[in-house]
């Protein structure tokens, strides 16, 4: 396979035309065995993919340290290669309790030293507020991000589920690589104002959630359970008769997958792929089999008719429930 490859708006790097999402490795969707997450790293780097991204607040550093010990176990070829996405600023308790988020210039600065020594780095490719702060404008957020790209700790500054508005003052401070925001076949909101706005501006998009959290993968049963500090046994959109409506697109859409001879992870990923050369999806594999299925998408082609079965089968604001619950909701400035 020879991978394709997109830019991360004017102002950014060029990138893999898949990303690897790895917070799943670090517990956020039930257990990781540690050494197949760091093989499927390994994997995705000699596959061609070379976005890596991450948050600091993923595990409390664990998910840093995990890509660590990967990369400095990787070929050093493969290592080079590796560009990494790194979200902070979010705030958290030792039993995982969420307290908001602090994107204050002197956080900005101090999470970065922490990511770096984590990291075993020296720079970080894209640096970005995970949320935005309420109670700190954005431009100061993305003026400190911006001293550290001065200083050589940071290469490009990138956005975190933001409305409209915050991402035009963020581009009038300085210049913005891409947005990362949940984008995918049942979550489409971004397509009514922000897409255009960083269209107009020449930003792109980081798509995470390209499976809805494995919801319109086709690996998800009715009645299955999660362990509690498993997000989808939070999410809305896994409960109850939402999650039976929910399993019933996927089984629309798994009708056209069979039809392509694909599964519906790949043809749900060869949607996002098609929205846009603008468009990066970031796929949450955490192990070998995942990400191999992902990376046949790159392949999927769709044609007029596939887009207009998928739209018939799948049509906007379709799903049922929110993509997270209340309290999340209302830090989503995106969702403003």
């Amino acid at each position: 396979m020879t991978m394709r490859t997109r830019n991360l708006g004017t102002t950014g790097p060029q990138v893999s035309a898949l990303g690897l999402g790895c917070m799943g490795m670090s517990g956020m969707y039930g257990e990781a065995d540690r050494a197949e997450s760091i093989a499927t790293i390994h994997a995705a780097l000699e596959a061609g993919v070379t976005l890596l991204d991450t948050g600091d607040f993923y595990g409390m550093g664990h998910n840093e340290l995990l890509i660590s010990e990967a990369l400095r176990t990787a070929p050093p070829a493969l290592r080079e290669n590796a560009l990494l996405s790194v979200k902070f600023g979010a705030q958290r308790g030792p039993g995982g309790e969420w307290y908001g988020f602090d994107g204050s210039p002197a956080a900005v600065k101090t999470s970065a030293a922490y990511s770096l020594q984590r990291l075993g780095v020296d720079h970080i490719d894209v640096y970005r507020p995970a949320r935005l702060d309420p109670d700190v404008p954005i431009e100061e957020t993305v003026g400190a991000i911006a001293e550290l790209v001065e200083k050589g700790y940071v290469r490009h500054i990138g956005l975190s589920e933001v409305g409209a508005d915050t991402i035009r003052r963020a581009a009038a401070t300085a210049p913005i690589a891409d947005l990362q925001i949940e984008y995918a076949l049942i979550s489409r909101g971004p397509e009514r104002e922000i897409l255009p706005t960083l269209r107009e501006l020449g930003i792109a998009v980081t798509a995470y959630g390209v499976l809805s959290r494995g919801l319109i993968s086709g690996h998800v049963t009715p009645g299955q359970e999660y362990a509690a500090n498993d997000f989808r046994a939070h999410s809305p959109r896994f409960q109850g008769d939402n999650l039976q409506h929910n399993l019933s697109l996927v089984e629309s859409l798994r009708k056209i997958a069979e039809q392509k001879g694909v599964s519906v992870a790949q043809i749900a990923i060869a949607w996002v792929l098609s929205r846009g050369e603008d468009i990066v999806p970031l796929v949450g594999a955490k192990t070998r089999e995942r990400l191999g299925e992902a990376l046949v998408a790159l392949d999927v082609i769709l044609d007029t008719a596939d887009l207009a079965a998928i739209e018939a089968a799948v049509p906007a604001d379709a799903a049922a429930g929110e993509r997270y619950a209340p309290a999340q909701m209302a830090m989503l400035d995106s969702e403003s």
